[in-house]
């Protein structure tokens, strides 16, 4: 049975947090991104748990975990996290986090870095957002006010497979919609607030001590690497690795890849 199947919740201020949790070894958190779920780390998270013990959360207001507030801070989804961990025994981890997950893995990582044994961007940055994305978030909350979230997954998802993926990905691709169109427009409006609410924390990252791991994808369509990735201060324990045939979803479009960068990161930089 696979990681994400097996999942519990934990009970925050009456709110239930659903989790998946399998493997041993060194522990690593996977925070999903907008519009997804822990499902859609369901067979990354397989062959991860296959050498660590893989935790994999929903994110408030997305997949199975109730809406927290209205509108969600990044800071507040920090914190439930965290408390997460604590009540699941954690002491550390590894933590990577996959665009809005890394904005909310950024935060972890302002808040709690004694939790850290390192941590990793997936597709994500660490600026805040610009007007245009503020402005496209409103256009969006919009559409979700209207019943229109159908239009929003239909979209989003398959723009976030590089251009040329999207044949080869079909199945996945549709997999990823229907875990968008089970989101409900509570979770979509409030976690839109929390991203376009976010502070600037490149500063933050860039005088870290904590081994820091980032992986962009070349043909990105959401994080241009031409204009986004160079801009980003990468402090001194860290590493770059760009995946050369992947638009937003490393973990599936070059899943293989992925996966070993990441366990060779944690295995040899996190001793």
């Amino acid at each position: 049975m696979g990681c994400h199947k097996m999942t519990s919740y934990i009970r925050i201020n009456n709110n239930k947090i659903y989790y998946s949790d399998c493997g041993k070894g060194e522990v690593v958190v996977l925070l999903h991104g907008y519009l997804e779920s822990l499902e859609i780390w369901s067979r990354f998270s397989d062959e991860l748990s296959d050498k660590f013990r893989v935790i994999s959360f929903d994110i408030p207001g997305h997949g199975k975990s109730e809406n927290v507030a209205d509108r969600h801070s990044m800071r507040e989804l920090a914190e439930i996290i965290n408390f997460a961990l604590k009540k699941l025994d954690i002491k550390r981890c590894f933590m990577l986090g996959h665009s809005m997950g890394g904005y909310l893995t950024l935060m972890f990582h302002n808040m709690f870095p004694e939790m850290l044994s390192g941590f990793s961007l997936f597709h994500s940055h660490p600026f805040k957002d610009t007007k245009i994305t503020i402005n496209k978030r409103f256009r969006e909350i919009e559409f979700v006010k209207q019943g229109k979230k159908d239009l929003i997954a239909k979209f989003n998802i398959p723009n976030a497979f590089a251009t040329d993926n999207i044949n080869k990905f079909r199945t996945e691709i549709e997999f990823a919609k229907s875990i968008a169109l089970k989101t409900t427009e509570k979770g979509i409006i409030a976690n839109l607030y929390a991203m376009m609410n976010r502070p600037d924390l490149s500063e933050s990252l860039a005088k870290t001590q904590i081994p820091f791991l980032y992986v962009a994808g070349k043909k990105d369509n959401y994080i241009d690497f031409k204009t986004v990735v160079p801009k980003i201060k990468l402090p001194e324990n860290s590493e770059l690795h760009v995946l050369e045939k992947t638009g937003h979803m490393g973990f599936i479009e070059e899943k293989k890849e992925a996966i070993i960068i990441i366990s060779q990161f944690i295995t040899t930089r996190l001793k």
